[in-house]
């Protein structure tokens, strides 16, 4: 792989989880750094503060177990995906900029949140969620199984809006059904991944 350092011998490392996709750090690599990551598999820095090889972990046991890397299209920035042992940031946290290293489904992820918050305000005059899961696993469970018989026939049919519609409520009441057997987006993931070959 070409990599062009700059003036001090260095190119930037971005650091991504190879699972989450999160950018958990940033560092910088000098030829040699680059060398005994592919040598270790464990991501080694240059330290600028202290003018030598930096393996990460190597004090706190926190490794970057490397996974792929990728050089940029002007060769002067690296991609490093990475599997962390444990928190990336020595303050404890996921990443440097202070977050939990959790996977995020996108706009998923945040209606999964809102459920959560509104089974939590059980506000079931103003929140259909909350009064939907007061009525039980039961109910919750029937209403997956209604919106699973009217995605089904509109599937049938060929009516595209009304499927994706059928399909967007069939999705809706299957992340409520999760949380009412105290699952996520999170442990489905998990299983499949389980099973992919």
């Amino acid at each position: 792989m070409k990599i062009k350092y700059d003036a001090h011998g260095l190119v930037p490392a971005i650091i991504q989880d190879a699972t989450t996709k999160n950018v958990l750090m940033l560092g910088y690599m000098s030829e040699e750094a680059y060398q005994k990551t592919l040598e270790t598999k464990k991501v080694t820095f240059y330290s600028r503060s202290k003018q030598r090889l930096w393996t990460k972990g190597e004090e706190s046991g926190n490794f970057l177990n490397l996974v792929d890397i990728k050089n940029d299209c002007d060769n002067d920035t690296l991609l490093i995906q990475v599997n962390p042992v444990g928190p990336t940031c020595h303050k404890g946290t996921g990443n440097c900029w202070g977050e939990d290293n959790t996977a995020n489904y996108g706009f998923f992820s945040t209606l999964e949140n809102v459920i959560a918050e509104r089974v939590a305000n059980k506000d079931t005059v103003k929140s259909y969620v909350a009064s939907l899961f007061s009525k039980g696993i039961n109910k919750v469970a029937q209403k997956v199984g209604e919106e699973a018989v009217e995605t089904v026939i509109e599937a049938m049919d060929n009516n595209d809006e009304l499927f994706l519609y059928e399909s967007a409520d069939l999705f809706f009441h299957y992340l409520m059904l999760l949380q009412a057997k105290g699952f996520t987006l999170k442990d489905i993931e998990k299983e499949l991944q389980g099973r992919h070959k």
